[in-house]
């Protein structure tokens, strides 16, 4: 399981994983700019250290590197819950404490996931994400959700 990504490290992985595409340190930086202030070699250091924990993948281009995410943020976010989850030494209580908090919306959307992984025809990843079904999104047109 993964650790939980540091502020700089989940600020970096949120541009990689909403872009979708390889990514240069340089592109990172020139987006971070806008909210802080920050060096180039501070990027430059958070992706190699990425890279070493195996966040993401990096191919040479020219004189840089880019970098592209090993696996989605879906993907990081359930391992943090499996593990947070498995850790409890009650992890039906957990998972009744964890509910109870959720809003009506995160609730539609468990309750979509779960139809998806019991196989109902209509869910889709798409819909889980935004709480609705494959059919609900196809009425309203519904667009690909950004990953």
């Amino acid at each position: 399981m993964p650790r939980q990504l540091g502020e700089l490290e989940d600020a970096v992985m949120t541009r990689v994983w909403q872009w979708n595409r390889p990514v240069t340190v340089r592109e990172v930086l020139e987006d971070l700019q806008q909210e802080r202030s920050i060096a180039y070699t501070t990027v430059m250091t958070v992706m190699d250290n990425l890279h070493q924990k195996g966040w993401v993948r990096r191919e040479v281009e020219g004189r840089a590197y880019r970098y592209t995410a090993v696996s989605t943020r879906a993907a990081y976010s359930a391992a943090l819950m499996n593990e947070a989850w498995s850790q409890s030494d009650n992890p039906a209580a957990a998972l009744v404490a964890f509910f109870g908090m959720m809003s009506p919306e995160q609730r539609e959307a468990l309750q979509a996931a779960v139809r998806m992984v019991e196989g109902d025809i209509g869910a889709d990843p798409d819909a889980a994400e935004s709480g609705g079904t494959g059919q609900e999104q196809a009425d309203e047109g519904g667009a690909d959700a950004e990953r």
